[in-house]
């Protein structure tokens, strides 16, 4: 499904410029600085003349530059794209990439379809451009194996985590991972359209692969120790959730009460109303993926953070 969608505004200038980063032989991760809301991250993975790419970007302007820098490293465009989940700073770019075939997760292509261009709307002053809505041509449910070249990729579906339709792809090879956004890096982690206790699954899924090297969703590369972090800010959310419940207080109030704590310094703090309201509805019952009024809460955190969060895509 395509959807002709034009956004007018200001072009972003307050982010640095993206790189590209090679992390093994034909392996690149695709950095967005600051890793803010939707600056996400893409890789780009290439061998024998033949590249696949994990991700896309937000608006148009960053997908033609990525597209750019993919050519650049390979020498033609792309032939695969993976998407990791449906939202759109990982997905609005499909569309510049017409001679690739769109891979996902089964319910990642139903949520691209249903979700349309909203989240353009969430930030009506993004110069967001002529945006085309392509969801995935080719869907799996549990695993997948694709190549680039001789160049191995997994792609598993951890389960419902970040959100009901997420993928990882893994280079047993090289001993790389793309987790999409179940791994933050200095940025808040994200799940109220997923399941706490399903990231927290998902994360002990990653970790059992080995894996070297990190490209998370959001913010700087690393190692296996972001999955440390990103275990803590999530451990910590179900512990507030259990006191919230028990003392009977609302999400926002333990929210103004509990503040980020040990996590200040991540970008988007802002995300513990919404993700708390995802941990009370587990702590309450709820199964991994039910779905939440997600614009509520986001007219609750916006509230509670003084304003709409800043995007500078």
């Amino acid at each position: 499904m395509n959807v002709s969608h034009t956004r007018p505004g200001r072009p972003a200038a307050q982010a640095a410029a993206p790189r590209l980063t090679e992390l093994a032989d034909g392996v690149f991760a695709y950095v967005q600085p600051d890793g803010g809301w939707c600056l996400n991250n893409a890789g780009v993975i290439v061998d024998g003349g033949t590249g696949l790419l994990v991700d896309t970007v937000a608006t148009e302007a960053r997908a033609r530059r990525l597209r750019a820098e993919a050519l650049r490293v390979a020498g033609g465009p792309p032939r695969l794209v993976v998407n990791t989940h449906f939202h759109g700073d990982h997905t609005f770019g499909n569309f510049v990439f017409p001679e690739a075939v769109v891979i996902g997760h089964e319910r990642a292509r139903a949520d691209i379809a249903a979700a349309g261009l909203h989240m353009a709307g969430l930030w009506p002053d993004v110069c967001w451009g002529d945006l085309e809505v392509v969801p995935p041509s080719i869907t799996y449910s549990d695993r997948m194996t694709l190549y680039a070249g001789s160049l191995r990729a997994e792609l598993i579906h951890p389960g419902t985590a970040h959100t009901t339709g997420d993928t990882v792809v893994w280079l047993p090879g090289q001993r790389v991972v793309f987790t999409g956004d179940l791994v933050m890096s200095g940025v808040t982690p994200f799940c109220p359209m997923g399941s706490v206790a399903g990231s927290l699954a998902a994360l002990r899924t990653l970790r059992a692969l080995g894996a070297h090297t990190v490209v998370p969703g959001h913010g700087p590369v690393g190692g296996p120790g972001l999955l440390d972090d990103n275990e803590g800010y999530l451990l910590r959310l179900q512990q507030l959730a259990r006191d919230g419940v028990a003392a009977r207080l609302t999400p926002l109030q333990v929210a103004r009460e509990a503040g980020p704590g040990a996590y200040a310094d991540l970008l988007d703090a802002e995300r513990l109303v919404p993700n708390l309201h995802r941990a009370y509805a587990e702590e309450l019952g709820a199964a991994p993926g039910d779905p939440l009024d997600i614009p509520a809460l986001f007219r609750e955190m916006s509230e509670h953070h003084g304003g709409r969060p800043a995007c500078h895509a």
